[in-house]
C-alpha cells in the first residue's frame, strides 16, 4: 500500500534545522519501498511517499518521527494513496 505523509513545520527555524539531519537519517534508515520525499521549497513543512503494509503501520512510522517526537509538527496527515 502506498501512503504520503505530509507534513507541516511550527515556525521554530533554529530548532527544526537542528532535528533535520535526525529526521532524514530516521526515514532514510527505514529502508522503505518505494521511499521517495524531502522539504517544500519555502521548509514549511514536507512531503514522504512509502510504501507498508498497513495504514496503522504508516502511522507507528510517522510517531517515531524526530520532527514529531520533538513537537515540531503543526501538523501531519498519513493517507494511504492510490496514483493511476
Amino acid at each position: 500500500m502506498r501512503i504520503v505523509y505530509f507534513y507541516s513545520m511550527v515556525g521554530e527555524p533554529d530548532r527544526v534545522r537542528v532535528v533535520a539531519p535526525e529526521h532524514a537519517s530516521y526515514w532514510h534508515g527505514l529502508g522503505l519501498g518505494g521511499y521517495l520525499g524531502g522539504p517544500f521549497a519555502d521548509r514549511s513543512g514536507g512531503l514522504i511517499v512509502f510504501e507498508v503494509d498497513s495504514v496503522q503501520e504508516a502511522e507507528r512510522l510517522v510517531v517515531d518521527d524526530p520532527f514529531a517526537r520533538e513537537e515540531l509538527l503543526d501538523s501531519s496527515v498519513v493517507k494511504q494513496w492510490v496514483p493511476e
